[in-house]
């Protein structure tokens, strides 16, 4: 059975960082992957995760997500997840050579706008932004 284009491109929104809008001027977006475990997928599942403290770094040629909270999993055991571990962010070289050199100028972040499912695969959208003139 042949899948639709609606069914390709079907998003579910997990959550959303609304104070980033309002707190930072945001220039420019990029959609990025996330690893996680198989508990936080099944916590994300449920909505009840936040970005509204989190923000994004760039350590050694690598894009970390920290302060998310995803809660534990219910009914996970022994191995459930830390709920504010630092999360790797999954982007292509070229990607991060150029956010890293917009994040790094001075006054400039990298602030995770939403998280979301597109195609049962976990995303962030990131934002480089600059603190907004008040």
């Amino acid at each position: 059975m042949a899948r639709t284009d609606k069914e390709k491109d079907e998003i579910k929104d997990i959550c959303r960082n609304r104070r980033a809008s309002h707190e930072y001027d945001i220039l420019e977006r990029l959609e990025c992957g996330i690893v996680l475990t198989g508990t936080e997928v099944k916590s994300l599942r449920t909505g009840q995760s936040s970005i509204e403290e989190a923000y994004a770094r760039i350590d050694e040629s690598e894009v970390w997500l920290i302060g998310s909270d995803i809660p534990e999993y219910a009914l996970g055991h022994q191995m459930n997840h830390k709920p504010k571990r630092r999360r790797k962010l999954l982007l292509r070289r070229r990607e991060i050579a150029r956010f890293a050199g917009k994040a790094s100028q001075k006054g400039f972040t990298l602030v995770p706008l939403k998280m979301y499912f597109k195609n049962g695969l976990a995303k962030v959208e990131l934002g480089v932004s600059r603190k907004a003139a008040a």
